[in-house]
């Protein structure tokens, strides 16, 4: 007969190894579906790393949202009420992405459905470019990603940075792109919380 301890210490043995395994497979699929573009020499954004895990929680799936730009120009998106004017998401498209992300319920102001390129940087209202994102979630969540669109937008309407370089970032990691513009690990506080 095995010692009780002995059983309990290989159930905890297999229980980290069984979310060792977990946690591999989920970064494996993840970096499987997530476009990844390098970045030529001397450009300004990010360089395109697989997130760690702890940011995996924060992003969303790049297989469901890879995200969707519409043709638009610096000249077209700089106009002041440009998102205002282009912002339609029909109700249906938004429960359909709260079901693609297995959101059954929620509060009210608990999640957004955001543009993972945001329109105020050319994005679609295509449910490709669609998620459901919390607002509470910490460190990352719609109110800071709120600050990186603002400062790309800032940045692109200054001509500091091209608008697909801006496009590119946010799409393939949002969070990479905020510690790169803000120079900063973790979120600014204080800015854009409602």
């Amino acid at each position: 007969m095995v010692p009780r301890r002995s059983r309990d210490g290989r159930a905890i043995l297999w229980l980290v190894i069984v979310l060792i395994v977990v946690l591999a497979a989920g970064l494996a699929y993840w970096a499987t579906f997530r476009r990844v573009e390098p970045v030529a020499t001397g450009a300004a954004g990010p360089a395109r790393t697989v997130p760690t895990a702890a940011d995996l929680f924060f992003l969303p799936n790049p297989a469901r949202t890879p995200g969707a730009t519409l043709p638009v120009t610096p000249a077209d998106l700089c106009v002041p009420g440009y998102s205002r004017k282009v912002r339609r998401v029909p109700e249906e498209v938004k429960q359909s992405a709260y079901r693609a992300y297995g959101i059954a319920r929620h509060a009210p102001g608990e999640y957004e459905v955001d543009h993972l390129v945001s329109l105020e940087l050319g994005g679609s209202n295509a449910a490709r470019n669609l998620w459901p994102q919390s607002y509470y979630t910490e460190p990352w969540n719609a109110h800071v990603k709120d600050q990186l669109e603002n400062e790309l937008h800032r940045r692109v309407c200054d001509g500091e940075l091209d608008l697909a370089t801006a496009q590119r970032d946010i799409a393939g990691n949002w969070i990479e792109a905020y510690r790169h513009y803000f120079h900063t690990d973790q979120p600014l506080p204080g800015r854009e919380r409602r």
